[in-house]
């Protein structure tokens, strides 16, 4: 075979669902990362046609010019809120996810994001924890650890008046709505492997009807942690994955549910009333 005639085998290439475009995230972010995570997902699951996605309020504001599908931009915090109008309007066929920081999640979005989960709306939510406000200047966020130095707690976070770091994934696990939750990272090859299984998994959960599903990705902040990428893994490493283990923290196919709804029936068994045994209130 002369050389002309080798076939050119590609090995890599940009996702269809990622748009050939320059982000806005800073060097080192792994957002990037994640962002093509997402692509990569909606492409193998032959999705993206029927998929929309909503942008939040953070680092990740402008991810609607990113993704190849459709995108909407929620107001701070109220991409669950969103994302469930979404859903419940295109129907059982669509697929919706959103994609939302530690701020935007688990400050100004807390209700909403508890309020979806135990509803159990059938969504997909990518959750990126840095441990800091990045887009506004690095300040306190709810998941910044015990004295973690931030714009606003220059002296490390004093949790007597701060209060602790909000652990996203073992709040919502204690919910009856929720039926996939998984903690993952993106510091090495194999690490970026195990979150793109998860977030594949979260999707296929939403195109099987199983219910409601949340990846949270440790991430870094180098810019806003004053660290140069490889320190900023390192501090993560040391820091944030002993507070924020990695793992499965819910998943009711696993535990050998077909869906959240009928993991929650089984808990509530021994409840007459919840159970449908007997009539309503008196």
């Amino acid at each position: 075979m002369t050389e002309t005639a080798k076939e050119t085998k590609v090995v890599f290439e940009r996702p269809h669902s990622l748009l050939p475009v320059v982000t806005n995230y800073c060097p080192g972010c792994t957002h990037g990362i994640v962002n093509r995570l997402v692509a990569e997902t909606m492409d193998e699951l032959d999705i993206e046609g029927k998929t929309v996605g909503i942008a939040p309020v953070g680092c990740s504001v402008m991810c609607y010019d990113f993704f190849g599908c459709d995108m909407i931009e929620a107001a701070h915090g109220r991409a669950p809120a969103v994302a469930t109008a979404v859903k419940r309007v295109l129907g059982p066929d669509s697929v919706v996810f959103a994609y939302q920081g530690d701020g935007d999640l688990a400050s100004i979005g807390m209700a909403e994001t508890v309020h979806a989960a135990t509803r159990g709306e059938h969504i997909t939510i990518i959750f990126i924890n840095n441990a800091i406000y990045g887009m506004t200047g690095g300040q306190m966020a709810p998941t910044s650890l015990p004295n973690q130095v931030t714009q606003t707690s220059p002296y490390g976070r004093d949790v007597s008046t701060a209060g602790y770091p909000i652990r996203v994934c073992e709040l919502l696990s204690s919910l009856d709505g929720v039926a996939y939750l998984e903690r993952v990272t993106v510091d090495t090859p194999a690490n970026i492997r195990k979150a793109k299984k998860a977030i594949k998994k979260a999707f296929q959960n939403q195109v099987d009807g199983v219910g409601y599903s949340l990846v949270e990705v440790v991430a870094t902040c180098p810019t806003n942690w004053g660290m140069t990428p490889q320190d900023a893994f390192k501090w993560m490493r040391e820091n944030m994955l002993p507070y924020y283990p990695l793992g499965v923290y819910k998943d009711v196919v696993a535990d050998g549910y077909a869906n959240a709804a009928e993991a929650a029936a089984a808990r509530a068994a021994d409840c007459p009333i919840a159970s449908g045994s007997q009539g309503g209130a008196q």
